[in-house]
């Protein structure tokens, strides 16, 4: 019998209820938080805050500034924290909730918060360092040189794809657009507010900012519905003309002026959201739909085509471990860090943070019945042939305004699942159709504070090559080479999403980011050797190196023979090659990092 035919099984509810996996999670993630971070920060890194960090040692008011925890914390999360920990969760709930349960639980406890915390510590003792940079001094100079090209090609590609989705959630939407608008004019008035206004009260500026976001997010609506909303309203060609123009502007005005506050206050959306829908499932308990398990690990999906195994580990990657989380632990944070004892908060409690958005995007779609959920996240002739039929979507299209079925990547269902619980809420079920909308646009919001970040990051990058190229540039005018930069940069990811290309390349920028996490992870399986008397105090990195390396490489080869050679097309071949690339290019560093960690694991008995 097939898998296929294996799945009506899926038309049986499953007995085990949403609020139990929150609570394992919050437990599970209180515990690694209060105990974990603690023996990492304390034990294994020794922060001092009498250490004087980059941001005071280098302090210029463009990059380099110190920051409140808490406001950086806020920068940290948002920046983090783009699709991955939505989206990737509803794809891998095609393997059932359980997979995608406990590899966000193990996945960012053990890999991703070590993974963020420690590139963030070993950047603020190297003087705000960028992951090329750190790789250069602590491996090798051939190493820094590979990581520098590895990281810009996905960092291009990840801004391209994250944009995309940006376009796809906002086209047409004025609501969404307003509300997202509102967000840049709170930023500049909150910095403006506590640094040249009022200095140092956050709480005022806080309180101020956050009723302009809420008043932008209540009137959206009303305004999209008015004369006015027209100007809100864009169509995908502008749209990817304007979020490169946004990304180049963010990536060169002072961090404290636009892209700090607006990430702050944009996480104050972010959280609130995912605090409401936790409420609500306290509130509701509703009963997971979807199976623990489906007879997709085995493969032939829908839509992940390969087994669970690697494939889980390669769809939720923010919300487990990341390595696009390496370029901010190692781009904006470290200047801004203000004290060494700050980065337990901001490294590993963002993560946790994040792991913990993960959970809530799992469960919205796995209250989604399955029939309702195929149908949502795959083409209308693939569901066909599934054998399933739908129960609820017809409903919850009419409640909602929209037309859901055949609306694949993750987002659609993702917000559909939201508006179902909320609007399960007593008194709360004639607003589905207001909660649907304002999920798309708190999608696309947690989306874009990723794009401004990674655009900064990205131009910090390339501002190394080049002056890894030619040292002379190190000494021109600053301003003048961040601008040049951030040109370049934002012309290069805003091709490839005004084009659309980066559709057809980003199956690939899954493996690419897990790649990158290995990477990071040997890199500071290094660092620790060489600040530790104690090898075996690299094994909280070493180990987790050691598996994403094997599960990374080996989805990206069945990524190759199993999806791309077989289509026999010309994009087909070009994404065979370009992983091919980015694998070997990986070898060459992991091989590196190795040979250095064998010599300073030597250099200790």
């Amino acid at each position: 019998m097939s898998a296929l035919d294996n799945l009506k099984f899926l038309n049986y509810n499953s007995f085990m209820h949403s609020l139990t996996l929150l609570i394992v999670a919050l437990l599970i993630f209180a515990l690694a938080y209060r105990f974990y971070s603690k023996f990492l920060i304390a034990r294994i890194l020794v922060a001092n805050d009498r250490n004087s960090t980059p941001a005071h040692k280098f302090k210029d008011g463009q990059d380099y500034h110190p920051t409140n925890k808490f406001v950086l914390f806020g920068h940290h999360f948002a920046a983090i924290s783009g699709a991955g920990p939505l989206v990737g969760p509803v794809l891998a709930a095609q393997f059932g909730f359980l997979p995608g349960f406990l590899w966000i639980l193990i996945g960012a406890v053990l890999g991703g918060a070590v993974h963020d915390t420690v590139i963030l510590f070993a950047s603020v003792r190297t003087k705000g360092l960028s992951l090329t940079r750190l790789a250069r001094k602590n491996v090798s100079k051939t190493a820094g040189l590979i990581t520098g090209i590895a990281i810009l090609f996905i960092i291009i590609t990840a801004l391209a794809g994250l944009a995309l989705v940006v376009v796809n959630a906002l086209n047409e939407s004025s609501w969404a657009t307003f509300s997202i608008f509102v967000t840049i004019p709170a930023a500049l008035i909150v910095a403006v507010y506590i640094y040249r206004l009022r200095p140092g009260k956050l709480t005022e500026a806080t309180i101020i900012g956050v009723i302009i976001v809420l008043a932008g997010v209540v009137l959206g609506e009303p305004i999209s519905k008015s004369y006015f909303g027209q100007f809100f309203l864009f169509s995908k060609p502008a749209l990817s003309i304007i979020l490169p123009v946004y990304g180049f502007i963010a990536s060169i005005l002072p961090v404290w002026l636009l892209l700090c506050p607006r990430d702050y206050l944009s996480s104050y959306m972010k959280l609130g959201t995912i605090f409401l829908l936790a409420l609500g499932i306290f509130a509701v308990n509703p009963k997971l739909q979807m199976p623990a398990i489906t007879p997709f690990i085995h493969g032939n999906g829908p839509i992940i085509p390969g087994k669970v195994w690697p494939f889980v580990c390669i769809t939720i990657a923010c919300g487990a471990i990341s390595g696009f989380h390496s370029l901010v632990s190692s781009g904006t944070t470290p200047k801004m860090i203000n004290k060494e004892s700050d980065i337990r908060m901001i490294g590993f409690g963002a993560m946790l943070t994040e792991a913990f958005v993960s959970i809530m995007a799992l469960i919205a779609a796995t209250v989604l019945l399955p029939g309702d959920y195929f149908a949502i996240n795959v083409p209308v002739d693939v569901f066909q042939k599934l054998g399933l039929n739908t129960v609820q979507l017809a409903e919850i299209e009419r409640m909602t305004g929209e037309t859901l079925a055949g609306r694949t990547g993750g987002a659609v269902s993702l917000a559909a699942g939201m508006s179902v619980i909320l609007s399960a809420i007593p008194g709360m079920k004639h607003l589905m159709g207001y909660w649907y909308h304002f999920a798309i646009m708190f999608e696309a919001l947690f989306i874009l504070t990723t794009v401004d970040t990674g655009t900064r990051v990205a131009r910090y990058i390339f501002q190394e090559l080049v002056q890894l190229a030619n040292p002379r540039f190190a000494r021109k005018n600053k301003l003048f080479w961040a601008v040049i930069s951030g040109a370049v940069i934002s012309l290069m990811w805003g091709y490839l999403v005004y084009n659309g290309d980066i559709t057809t390349i980003w199956p690939m920028f899954g493996v690419a980011n897990q790649l990158l996490a290995t990477l990071a992870l040997s890199i500071g399986t290094v660092f620790i050797l060489k600040h530790t008397k104690k090898w075996y105090y690299a094994m909280t990195t070493f180990l987790p190196a050691i598996f994403m390396f094997v599960t990374t490489v080996t989805a990206g080869i069945l990524n190759i023979t199993d999806n791309y050679l077989p289509k026999h097309t010309f994009q087909g071949n070009l994404n065979a090659a370009l992983s091919c690339i980015m694998i070997l290019l990986v070898i060459v560093i992991f091989a590196e990092s190795l040979k250095k960690i064998y010599r300073l694991r030597a250099q200790l008995f």
